[in-house]
């Protein structure tokens, strides 16, 4: 039986007067990888934030691994949540490899532990440690430096990633390159489970196993990237849709 990992139940979010989740109910099992896609202020940032408490719920509950964020430690949660940012935020006075061990370190793990999953990290985003890892992120390309951000999140071997717009102030080549590889790194990794924000339709549609479409707060379809598609729930999704379409046509008509 497939386990639920990520629980909402009617979970709604105000900021002061503003209403940014009217009420959100969904479920995704472990192992997955979804991707939410949405607008600037349709709501799926601040969904992702819930997930590992950096904003609390007005009302509703969030369950993690069967446990309500109310009645959890809400630091260690964190500690076991991979997060991966647009920014990346590496810490620019310490090596990659110090980088890396931040969380590890925090968690009192014995050095010779840590220089290991330092090593196996750098290895398994495509970053050979003997070339790298006593660099410092200023000598680090940004495709690097976001291989960097990965291999911190997965540091403590979390089985939930979240990722808010990783590649988004990327060059197209090096996201698609990145996108190709997170995708594997996620089938490599199997059980571990993948929440991956971005407003890319295609980055959205080729990553994900389910599709969360958010606008204004709501989820107008969350299904797989064939279903989203081919079967558009609403007229939104349709619209998104469209403008892919739109695209295909007119890469046809400069051949």
């Amino acid at each position: 039986m497939t386990k639920e990992i990520i629980k909402f139940n009617h979970v709604r979010k105000s900021f002061g007067r503003n209403e940014v989740i009217p009420d959100l109910t969904f479920s995704i099992s472990q192992g997955e990888f979804v991707t939410v896609l949405g607008s600037s202020g349709s709501g799926k940032t601040t969904t992702l934030k819930m997930i590992n408490g950096l904003e609390k719920p007005t009302s509703g509950d969030i369950l993690i691994s069967d446990k309500n964020l109310k009645d959890t430690n809400l630091v260690d949660l964190r500690r076991h949540i991979g997060y991966v940012v647009q920014s990346i935020g590496l810490f620019p006075h310490m090596t990659i490899a110090q980088n890396i061990a931040v969380t590890p370190k925090l968690l009192g793990w014995t050095q010779e532990k840590i220089n290991s999953r330092v090593n196996e990290l750098l290895e398994t985003v495509g970053l050979h440690s003997a070339d790298f890892a006593k660099r410092y992120p200023a000598q680090l390309s940004g495709g690097q430096q976001q291989r960097v951000g990965v291999a911190r999140a997965l540091a403590t071997n979390p089985p939930i990633m979240l990722f808010d717009e990783p590649f988004s102030a990327l060059d197209a080549i090096t996201r698609q390159k990145l996108q190709v590889e997170v995708k594997q790194l996620h089938q490599q990794l199997k059980d571990k489970t993948f929440f991956f924000v971005t407003h890319d339709i295609n980055e959205a549609l080729y990553l994900g196993d389910r599709v969360m479409v958010m606008n204004q707060g709501n989820i107008e379809q969350f299904a797989s990237p064939q279903e989203v598609v081919n079967h558009p729930a609403s007229e939104y999704v349709k619209n998104l849709i469209d403008t892919v379409r739109t695209n295909q046509k007119l890469w046809e008509n400069l051949k």
